[in-house]
């Protein structure tokens, strides 16, 4: 409050409510310069000081002080002399300090009027945005203008092509609201594969896909494996950060997010092999806090739109970085059933066989490696105590994994690597287990002699009881690979050589009385039964050969001739 504006002078109170009151109401008051102010702040100068009793003034309205003409009337009873002199002092005091701050107080006054004239700024209300469905804004794309802005854009030197695609999908989906594509939703309730892999492209008109493919495909391999990097990276983050991308999905920032879904599918589909690059930080991504089980649905998502380009590339990623989660006992349910339903989908292809047994990716990289075989194997042949839900759903898929993983040339490299692996799991005392991995080790001698070879060179205590497994099993299913195991002289021999080294190092460590010269004893007998079948039937072995050559001979010839009289 003013100074001037106080409701007493001559130095007594004012009804200021901040005003300090003692405990029996009564008003302590600091004046100054011969008039008092309220304000607590106030400076205390060495001035007099005196006490009123304020309780009869504040029964008293307002309006019967304005009445009475002037506050002072009611400081003490009419009829005193003394209190005339003091109303006259006052006012004397008040119109010597009305004149000296005239100038402040008509500014405050205009202040007041101006204040009390002004009316608050109407609030402008905020354009509400229509918001549309996905297929209705994906609808509004026209196709020749796609095509014509990415033609401009290209011919555009210094500028980021893919940058430009996604700006033209963000403006076409500026009006799509969160609610009309869940995507948060569709990773973190682990949605069923089905109902997600043609999310968000099934949304958008065929001429458009085909215009935005057509383009993408002369396209640098570098440029769209950046692009997959990056974008993935930043859908990764998102999830991870899921109240803010809400908040930003609430801000109107939401059509950047299906743009970026959408770029990202045509991308994967169109050129499936920019996914390959990414597979080992993807890896290290995923196993870096125990395996990030939260990514795998977008991991997932990701893979099943590379495999609708390419059904080897959907596997490869599958078997390098989804199947060996599930072989960690620390996968969930959850996760584990996502992951078999990308290799399910892929493998449900009708040209699925032929595609995957026959594929090959770049550099010679396998779709299934041995490493993974394994782990395939364990998975799909567990003890009988260790069967869960999945195990038949593995059981469903390993025929054409198994094939698919077996598929090569006989020779190479990888067979070796399997025929080793197969040898240990047959040692393992898993008894299911050891009769699946037997079963493909035989396969692999009979399709490759230099797996004798190689069984020659690890035949040792470590592999001991798995090649006592292989020796018999071989022994009782003679018949089924005889022929195959004879296909040439020179695999006869090197069947027979090895089994010769095979009876030394068994007769030198029985010889010796080792611990286990037991297996040594039944391996050995194994041994003989197989070396005196190749000395028995040598020749007829030969004979079989050549008479299955010259039959197959035979046939040949004689479909020529038959194709020859028809032309």
């Amino acid at each position: 409050m003013d100074p001037m504006e106080s409701e007493l002078h001559n130095g007594f109170a004012t009804s200021d409510d901040n005003s300090a009151y003692d405990d029996h109401g009564w008003k302590e008051v600091v004046e100054y310069n011969g008039f008092q102010t309220s304000d607590a702040n106030h400076h205390e100068y060495n001035e007099w000081k005196d006490v009123v009793y304020t309780k009869r003034n504040q029964k008293q309205n307002p309006e019967d002080k304005e009445a009475n003409g002037d506050v002072s009337d009611n400081i003490v009873p009419d009829g005193s002399k003394k209190a005339e002199d003091q109303r006259q002092a006052a006012k004397l005091v008040v119109a010597d300090v009305e004149e000296e701050q005239n100038g402040s107080r008509a500014a405050r006054d205009e202040n007041v009027k101006a204040g009390e004239i002004k009316k608050p700024k109407p609030r402008r209300k905020k354009k509400k945005n229509t918001k549309v469905s996905l297929s209705e804004a994906a609808a509004k794309i026209d196709p020749s203008h796609l095509s014509e802005f990415l033609v401009k854009q290209a011919l555009e030197p210094g500028t980021s092509q893919l940058v430009e695609f996604l700006e033209y999908f963000e403006t076409a989906f500026s009006q799509v609201s969160a609610v009309q594509f869940p995507w948060m939703e569709m990773f973190n309730n682990n949605c069923p594969l089905s109902t997600v892999i043609d999310v968000p492209l099934s949304y958008i008109l065929e001429p458009v896909y085909n215009a935005s493919a057509d383009w993408i495909d002369q396209l640098p391999d570098i440029k769209v494996s950046n692009f997959v990097k990056w974008a993935s990276k930043n859908i990764r983050t998102d999830l991870a950060e899921e109240e803010e991308v809400i908040i930003d999905c609430e801000k109107d920032e939401f059509h950047e997010k299906v743009a970026l879904y959408v770029a990202l599918a045509m991308v994967l589909r169109r050129k499936p092999h920019s996914l390959i690059g990414l597979l080992p930080a993807m890896w290290t991504d995923i196993s870096a806090k125990y395996r990030k089980l939260d990514e795998v649905p977008f991991t997932v998502w990701m893979m099943a739109q590379a495999s609708q380009g390419d059904l080897s590339v959907g596997l490869h990623s599958w078997a390098h970085i989804l199947l060996p989660l599930v072989a960690d006992k620390k996968c969930n349910s959850q996760s584990r059933d996502y992951i078999l339903q990308l290799v399910e989908n892929i493998l449900s292809n009708p040209e699925a066989s032929t595609i995957l047994v026959n594929g090959t990716l770049s550099e010679g990289k396998r779709l299934i490696p041995p490493h993974v075989f394994e782990g395939l194997l364990r998975l799909t042949f567990p003890a009988s105590s260790a069967r869960v839900k999945d195990t038949e759903r593995f059981e469903s898929i390993y025929p054409l994994l198994k094939e698919v993983t077996l598929a090569g040339a006989p020779g190479s490299e990888t067979m070796k690597q399997i025929f080793t692996s197969t040898l240990k799991l047959a040692g393992e005392g898993n008894a299911i287990l050891a009769n699946e991995a037997t079963s493909i080790a035989i396969w692999l001698v009979a399709e490759d002699p230099d797996c004798f070879n190689l069984w020659d060179s690890i035949y040792n205590e470590e592999n001991l009881e798995a090649s006592v497994a292989l020796l018999k099993k071989l022994v009782d299913e003679w018949k089924d690979h005889s022929l195959k195991l004879s296909s040439s002289p020179g695999d006869i021999l090197t069947l027979k050589r090895t089994i010769n080294s095979l009876r030394k190092k068994n007769v030198k460590a029985i010889t010796e009385g080792r611990a286990n010269a037991s297996l040594y004893i039944e391996a050995d007998k194994s041994c003989k039964v197989i070396s005196g079948r190749l000395s028995r039937g040598t020749g007829c072995l030969i004979c079989t050969a050549i008479t299955a050559v010259l039959l197959a001979a035979a046939g040949a010839a004689a479909a020529a001739i038959t194709t020859g009289s028809f032309l």
